[in-house]
Order: structure tokens, then C-alpha cells, then sequence
């Protein structure tokens, strides 16, 4: 009897000292890959990203959690479609079946998500070992959500409820077509019905993360702003975000709704250096494009966070070098990381697949879409029509009333005859994606003062445009109008350009400080996708957009 009283003694006083242990859970999180899942390279920064070298991130982190006893998430917040013509082509499941074999835990749906019809979107369903998390993103009629609302993980120490979120811009920035048999709920309200339910369904030793496509919104910030949890940037986020906003971000979130510990997020390509801390919750996010690793480390008692570590791991970022002789060197921002070879191979299959398929047809005309001798830099030229007509027809549900283009974007002719993907990407090679800014009439003037002119050398910046006309004359351009109409100085216009432009590229100053929003269409994509529609092209025609006056 004594001994049987001491083994239940012995048994509690460890249940006691287990319950009075902190839990140590390591979060990393990726976000916005956007077909990204091979390395890739950049001006000036060769062989970056991928999901091979995020997987021995993750495998040595599994590792190290292993050796310790420690709890691990990895966890993917959303936008995995749209943005790499090998990825694109194969209905992303490239980069689901890697996020399989990486062993992902879960996935914010993301309004990316929805730039393929319903049937596309529930095959990657399907694909994936892994759940598509959304607890606001409802059929029309119903309250079944798209996705699973949440999934709760259990660890010896500690339980983890992981709650999805959608952006609800997603009702009217995606594709009319794709999103009309949705509702998308308010997140606020949604988490406000969820995150006291799941901390009952867990108890004492439970903790709610939100993973959540909501993203990051200030005065200032940009797609792929860099932000820190300083005092003044906090500030700003709070002045710009209102609590209980159905439309905001994840700001606005933290602000709104207790008890989620942390919001791993996406949506707005931010880099978090530092994680914001808004009223105890922390956010995180992790850029864009596989170039970033977010590491959130929680130290977790009785449910509640009592302190936490964070690294922000680049994937093998570099800095570029070239000294007085011309040559040129790169140090890594951070360590090299060998790619896994597992991963590596099972995505170089996908990649030979999707190169195969770059060379199919996807329309054919009998028109000569001519860039010789580079037009579209100098003269107003049938191709520079044909690819601000395909933002047009693409983004006409969103009432865009003009189309930026520069001229040095456009780098080849698409001749006559069979048209494939990979003749699109010659004359469309640098992946930029189409950008819907909100603009003065008076700054839009502005811009198109500075594209319609003659540039020295003929450089990028002539402007190819649609919704526009004007004359141009050697004392500046005159008759400007918008959709026939003189532009009003006072007036806010919706138009669409490439996000380089946006961001100021070719002298376009007048662009960047206007109200963005990157739909992460790249523009190759949306110019195949018309020709697709229009062919056969038996013709095309020529009517003037601008003229010269001598």
C-alpha cells in the first residue's frame, strides 16, 4: 500500500513539475513564394532563394529542436501561385509537392489562391499532405468555409491552435470569375468568434497563433518595405490602422481581438527585422519570393508568452563587389546554405516538365508584332499596344481608366506565325507584375510629361500607354486626355502600370508615392493569357495613341 502511495505521489509531483515547466516552441514561416520554389537570380544577386535551401533551414532547425526537446511549426502564410512561368504552368504543384516533402504544417489561403478557377484551387487542395487554412472565407449561402477554418496541434508540452485568415480585399483585387461563389467575412469579426473558442477547446496549457494573408500597412510602406518594432514606425501603424476595420491588416488584427500570442502573416511582402509588438501580440512576416526564413521563438507558460527570440534568416543573399579592375565578388548577407539535394532533385524533374511546356503553342497570328530597332523607346508601335490592350481586358472589372508601360520593358518582337510562352517571356524577361495605383490627376500629367517626351540615348523611360492620347511637340505635350476627357489636376485616377515603374524605375518619381496595390500578376502571364483569348490574331489594328507635332 505505502508503495503504491508513494508511485502515485511520484507520478503527480512530476505531472506538477511538467505543468510548472515552460514550453519552447520555435515558429518558422515563410510567406508569398509566388512560384519561387528554385533559386533564381537578381540584378546583382545570383542564385538566391529557393525551397531547397529553405529546406535544410528547416531540417536543421527540426534538428535542433530535436536535441533540445523543443516544439516545432513550420508554417506557410499564404500566396504560392502566380509569379514563375514553371510553376505557373503546372498549377503550382511544383512548390506543393517540395512544401510535402519539407514537411509543411499548414497554409494561409491567400487571395493568389483565387487567380484559378475552383476546380485548380481544389486540386492543390488535394495535392497537398498539408491544410489550406481560412475560418473567413465562406460559400455563398453557407457557413462552410473553403478551407479548414483551424487545425490545433498537440505537443507533449503544449497544444497550438493555428487559425487562418484571407484578406477581404480578396472580394474585389481577385478575379471576378474565381471569387463570386465566396463570401469573405470580416477576419476581425471571424476571430473574435474563434480565438475564445479555441483557448476553451485548449484549456490552460494551449496558446493561438494566427496565420493569416492580411498584411502590413503604413504611411510610407511599400510591397517589401523593411520595418522594425521602433517607436516610430509603431506609431505610424497604429495612426494608419484602425481597430475593427474588416478591410485591414494585420495590425488592425492585433489591435482588435485578444489572445492570439503571434500573427505569422503575408499579403504585403513585408521584411520584419524586428517582430511588432501591438498590444502583446507579435507580428511577423517573412518578404517575398523565398528570400527569407522568419524564426519565431516562444517561451510559453500556463498559455501565456513570457519571452521570445526572433531571426530573420536570409537565403543566400548577397552582397555584390567589383573593385578598380572590373572584378567582381559576392559575400553572403548571413551563411551559404547548401540546398537539400531531396528537394533539389524533385524539383528539377517539375523544372525540365515546365520548360517542356514553355515551348507549346498558345495562339498563333498572322500579324507582325515588330520591336525592331527597339520602336517601342521611341514611336507610338503595335506592340506596345498589344501589351497595355492585355492589362486592359485583364483588369477592366476594376474600372482602371489608363495603362502605364515603359518602353524599355518591352525587348523583342512576337512575329508572325505560332506564339508560345517562351516567345511572351522574350519579349516580357524581367517578371514584373502589374501594379493598380490611385493617382492625382495633376501627378498622373506629370508622368505622362516625362514618358511622352524624347529621352537622350533613347533610353526605357518613352512611355507606351493605353486610355490615353495626347501630341507631343518639341515646347512639351499639349491635348492630354483620359478615356477622351481632359485630366482633372484635382481628380484621383485608377490606372495600371508594371511594378517597376510604380517603384520609381526610369525616372517615374511621381508614381512611387501613390496608393499601390501589387496584384502579383506578372505581365507575361496576363499578355499570354489575351492572346490566348484573341486567337487567332488575323489582324490588329494600328490607331494612334500619341502623335508628333513639328
Amino acid at each position: 500500500m505505502l508503495k503504491k502511495s508513494l508511485l502515485i505521489l511520484t507520478v503527480l509531483l512530476v505531472s506538477l513539475s511538467l505543468m510548472a515547466m515552460a514550453a519552447h516552441l520555435v515558429i518558422l514561416e515563410i510567406n508569398d513564394t509566388h512560384g519561387h520554389a528554385w533559386a533564381y537570380n537578381e540584378w546583382h544577386n545570383p542564385d538566391i532563394g529557393g525551397f531547397a535551401a529553405i529546406a535544410s533551414v528547416v531540417n536543421q532547425v527540426r534538428a535542433e529542436a530535436k536535441a533540445n526537446g523543443w516544439d516545432v511549426l513550420f508554417l506557410h502564410a499564404g500566396d504560392v501561385n502566380t509569379g514563375v512561368p514553371e510553376s505557373d504552368l503546372l498549377d503550382a504543384r511544383p512548390d506543393i509537392e517540395a512544401l510535402n516533402a519539407m514537411g509543411l504544417d499548414a497554409m494561409a489561403i491567400g487571395n493568389h489562391e483565387f487567380d484559378h478557377p475552383w476546380s485548380v484551387l481544389m486540386r492543390q487542395m488535394t495535392w497537398a499532405n498539408f491544410p489550406f487554412l481560412s475560418a473567413n472565407v465562406v460559400y455563398k449561402g453557407t457557413n462552410e468555409t473553403l478551407g479548414e477554418p483551424y487545425i490545433i496541434k498537440t505537443f507533449p508540452d503544449l497544444k497550438v491552435a493555428i487559425l487562418g485568415l484571407t484578406t477581404k480585399t480578396t472580394e474585389y483585387v481577385g478575379n471576378p470569375n474565381n471569387v463570386k461563389m465566396y463570401n469573405f467575412l470580416s477576419p476581425i469579426d471571424t476571430a473574435k468568434k474563434y480565438v475564445p473558442m479555441l483557448h476553451t477547446m485548449m484549456g490552460q496549457n494551449g496558446v493561438v497563433l494566427a496565420l493569416t494573408h492580411l498584411g502590413i500597412f503604413g504611411n510610407g510602406l511599400t510591397a517589401g518595405s523593411k520595418i522594425t518594432n521602433s517607436p516610430a514606425t509603431v506609431k505610424n501603424l497604429l495612426a494608419y490602422n484602425k481597430p475593427n476595420d474588416p478591410y485591414g491588416g494585420s495590425v488592425s488584427l492585433a489591435e482588435s481581438v485578444k489572445g492570439i500570442a503571434a500573427i505569422l502573416d503575408g499579403h504585403s511582402h513585408t521584411i520584419v527585422e524586428q517582430p511588432l509588438n501591438i498590444d502583446g501580440t507579435l507580428i511577423v512576416q517573412a518578404g517575398s519570393f523565398s528570400k527569407y526564413v522568419a524564426r519565431l521563438d516562444l517561451i510559453i507558460k500556463d498559455g501565456k508568452v513570457t519571452n521570445y527570440t526572433y531571426k530573420l534568416i536570409p537565403i543566400n543573399l548577397k552582397v555584390y563587389h567589383k573593385d578598380k579592375n572590373g572584378k567582381v565578388t559576392y559575400t553572403y548577407v548571413g551563411k551559404e546554405i547548401i540546398p537539400d539535394k531531396k528537394i533539389q532533385d524533385l524539383l528539377a524533374a517539375y523544372k525540365a516538365l515546365g520548360e517542356k511546356k514553355l515551348n507549346e503553342p498558345i495562339g498563333y497570328s498572322k500579324v507582325n508584332f515588330s520591336n525592331k530597332g527597339e520602336i517601342t523607346r521611341k514611336e507610338d508601335s503595335l506592340i506596345g499596344h498589344l501589351i497595355t490592350d492585355a492589362v486592359a481586358w485583364k483588369f477592366k472589372d476594376q474600372g482602371i481608366q489608363a495603362v502605364l508601360q515603359n518602353g524599355g520593358g518591352i525587348r523583342a518582337s512576337i512575329a508572325p506565325g505560332t506564339i508560345t510562352y517562351r516567345d511572351i517571356l522574350t519579349v516580357l524577361p524581367f517578371g514584373n507584375t502589374v501594379v493598380l495605383l490611385k493617382i492625382k490627376g495633376s501627378d498622373l500629367i506629370k508622368a505622362i510629361q516625362w514618358g511622352a517626351m524624347p529621352h537622350a540615348n533613347d533610353t526605357g523611360a518613352r512611355l507606351n500607354p493605353w486610355g490615353l492620347t495626347y501630341v507631343v511637340t518639341p515646347k512639351g505635350v499639349k491635348d492630354i486626355k483620359i478615356q477622351g476627357k481632359p485630366i482633372d489636376p484635382n481628380k484621383v485616377y485608377l490606372i495600371a502600370t508594371n511594378d517597376y515603374m510604380a517603384s520609381g524605375g526610369d525616372h517615374y518619381s511621381m508614381l512611387k508615392n501613390c496608393e499601390q496595390y501589387n496584384t502579383n500578376y506578372v505581365l507575361a502571364d496576363v499578355v499570354k493569357e489575351y492572346i490566348e483569348h484573341i486567337s487567332p490574331i488575323n489582324s490588329y489594328p494600328f490607331k494612334p495613341r500619341w502623335t508628333t507635332e513639328k
